[in-house]
């Protein structure tokens, strides 16, 4: 018998969620993020890629936990209730919707970039539409989805690296040590890179609906980040050793240019249509894990008491899960992807200084806080050295968040 109310049903095991992990990181960030980094680092690249994985391992410990202990849907937004108290929860709660939202719009817009420049925001709005119907039909029919998307990018990126480690160019590539960005480039690298990071947090947003969420969250978070990691340094030194820093800084489309560089053409296309399915599924798991953020806000009375309502058939929150697709729709038709980008990097460290301060009051062993002391430290470093327009905007928008749980509690009070 379906279940009703505002349960949802545990269907995810250990392989679902790591994949659902991988189709949120490794997807469009690669495709996009390696030419800002590069030209913010210069030769520091590799370095600024280090910086971020180390801060994202901290995080990714941090939420393992977190997420064990509290397997409700909503990540960070449960774990800064639950451990810091209800402010907390609710701003990482903010943070995580504006900014994956914001991240939903630009992941759409990259979609349409690669499929029809000339229309890419009716591309996007369309990517949008399709993707929140595959939500809206359960959990079981996204993840073979993510699944599929998975395996193509994994198969368009190994392309890259064997054409790119194998070519001519190589040598020459190794050549070109380009010129360091210095540490605030480094810093600004690491905070580009993190955004691509950043997906395995939408494991812990599904912790309402995975089997055994204790021994299969912290299994899965870790796999996810490491199998990403292992990719990305692969995909980095090889377009590096074909582009040099300086090539790699001044390429729009920097795994295109690298193939073709490396003097096999014929690719490029594949890598374009690549970057689409990447994008796609980076734009699957987000929406999910928005709405499962949405739903868990609904709930304590943050949001509209609407949006905590779960079908009876599909076990998904539809309403949350049609709310997020209407609004990433209508940015997706308006934003510029930049903007949406750079806006959504500030909110998502946001989140996570929040995750590592809840994973801070677990124990009081210096081994266990060695890892959310540092998360700490490097979420807030790595969002102050982001552009000044996006720490402007970011602050600001956050700002708008505390003011309106402010006005929520004085009316309560009054």
């Amino acid at each position: 018998m379906a279940q009703s109310g505002s349960e949802l049903r545990r269907t995810l095991g250990v392989g679902d969620a790591v994949v659902i992990g991988l189709g949120s990181m490794v997807g469009a960030g690669i495709f996009a993020a390696l030419g800002p980094a590069a030209r913010a680092a210069g030769s520091g690249l590799l370095l600024g890629l280090a910086i971020a994985a180390v801060v994202a391992y901290c995080n990714a410990m941090s939420s393992a936990r977190l997420a064990a202990l509290y397997p409700a849907s909503g990540g960070t937004y449960v774990y800064g209730r639950e451990r810091l108290g209800a402010f907390w929860g609710y701003l990482a709660g903010w943070s995580f919707i504006v900014g994956k939202t914001a991240s939903c719009a630009a992941m759409a817009l990259t979609v349409g970039a690669y499929v029809w420049p000339g229309q890419a925001h009716a591309v996007a709005v369309g990517a949008v539409v399709a993707l929140t119907a595959v939500n809206y039909g359960g959990m079981h029919k996204s993840a073979r989805l993510t699944r599929v998307i998975v395996a193509v990018v994994l198969a368009v990126l190994a392309s890259v690296v064997v054409v790119c480690l194998g070519s001519d160019a190589s040598d020459a590539g190794r050549l070109d040590v380009g010129v360091s960005g210095g540490a605030g480039g480094v810093l600004q690298a690491a905070g580009l890179l993190f955004f691509a990071f950043a997906g395995y947090a939408r494991i812990a947003t599904l912790g309402e609906e995975v089997r055994d969420p204790a021994r299969t969250i912290p299994r899965a978070i870790p796999t996810a980040l490491g199998l990403a990691l292992v990719v990305y340094a692969a995909v980095a030194v090889a377009v590096l050793s074909v582009l040099g820093p300086t090539g790699l800084g001044r390429a729009s489309a920097p795994l295109a240019d690298a193939v073709w560089t490396a003097g096999v053409p014929g690719l490029v296309p594949v890598v374009r249509v690549g970057a689409a399915v990447a994008a796609l599924g980076s734009l699957l798991a987000l929406i999910l894990g928005v709405s499962r953020t949405t739903l868990a806000m609904a709930r304590d009375g943050h949001l509209p008491g609407t949006l905590a309502d779960v079908h009876p058939r599909f076990q998904v929150p539809h309403r949350a899960e049609l709310a997020v697709g209407a609004v990433v729709a209508a940015l997706a038709a308006t934003v510029d992807v930049r903007g949406a980008i750079g806006f959504s990097s500030f909110g998502v460290l946001a989140y996570y200084a929040v995750a590592n301060a809840s994973a801070w009051t677990l124990s009081p062993a210096p081994a266990a806080r060695l890892a959310p002391v540092v998360g700490l430290v490097g979420c807030v470093t790595l969002a102050f050295a982001l552009p000044t327009l996006s720490v402007v905007v970011g602050a600001a928008v956050l700002g708008v968040g505390m003011a309106a749980y402010g006005v929520r509690g004085w009316r309560r009070t009054a």
